[in-house]
């Protein structure tokens, strides 16, 4: 029976492979693409967006707000709300089955995906790093960003002192995922790779596990400073992390049930004001 489990997870696994094997590539560069197209300026609109990963299970129903150029915005729910989803969409990694998605204007539709994702740059809850070196996981491969670069954003971000201290510095191996570094270190790496590409678009799913107070300050303070002159949105799961932020977009079963600063949506005594009361009692 043993060996039977195997087989058959075995199959599932390369039932899988076969399926991603199937896929067509994506469109990375279309029509649409401008070899000198300028800079997204950060405006985000998403009208009436409906998302379903299989058949009609909708995970976004009927979803619309406006982001304005350098907003810092906040999404809070509770798991499975669609938070991660709405960020997976601006980056046009899902087909959205109704609605539409703007960015600074134009439907996302007729923009590259190219454009899109060198103007989006996103630091996500489990932070990837390649099997390579350090310097290659902050350039990705990008020849235009030179040693002086990685350096500054490094140490802006409050990130060079650690990797300074390492044996081989910027060429410190990075194992499988980043497996030898702590989740705030791989995170804070993950924020100079962001700001090396200076995207207009930043945006954050915030990591759940436990940080060291140390690290945790560095990182906030890192925050900060990313979401300087960009729009930001961060998946908040600690709501003491965002009460800064312009505006908080609450989602509640794939809907948008609030929008509001932090002491506006707490005086409405609604969903906000329950996950808030969660944390804090």
């Amino acid at each position: 029976s043993e060996k039977f489990n195997i087989l058959q997870a075995a199959m599932a696994g390369t039932e899988r492979v076969f399926d991603l094997m199937d896929k067509k590539p994506e469109d990375f560069r279309s029509k649409y693409h401008h070899k000198n197209a300028k800079a997204f300026k950060g405006e985000i609109e998403f009208k009436n967006v409906w998302l379903a990963y299989t058949n009609d299970d909708y995970v976004l129903k009927d979803v619309s707000f406006k982001i304005k150029p350098g907003e810092k915005v906040a999404m809070v729910g509770h798991t499975g709300a669609g938070k991660t989803s709405i960020i997976s969409l601006i980056a046009g990694l899902y087909p959205f089955q109704k609605g539409n998605i703007f960015i600074d204007g134009k439907d996302q539709k007729e923009l590259s995906l190219e454009d899109i994702r060198k103007n989006i740059g996103i630091v996500q809850q489990d932070v990837f790093l390649f099997s390579s070196t350090i310097k290659d996981n902050i350039v990705l491969n990008n020849k235009d960003i030179s040693d002086e670069d990685i350096e500054r954003v490094a140490k802006y971000v409050n990130v060079h002192k650690f990797i300074d201290s390492l044996p081989h510095k910027y060429m410190e191996p990075v194992m499988e995922r980043g497996s030898t570094f702590s989740v705030g270190q791989r995170q804070l790496i993950a924020f100079a790779r962001v700001l090396a590409y200076n995207p207009a678009i930043f945006a954050l799913d915030e990591a759940t596990s436990n940080i060291d107070t140390e690290t945790e300050a560095l990182i906030q303070d890192a925050l900060k400073k990313l979401m300087e002159n960009r729009t930001s949105i961060i998946i908040a799961h600690r709501l003491s992390t965002i009460q800064h932020v312009d505006r908080i977009i609450v989602l509640h079963k794939g809907r948008v049930v609030e929008e509001g600063n932090h002491q506006e949506l707490l005086a409405k005594e609604g969903l906000y004001y329950d996950l808030y009361r969660l944390q804090y009692t």
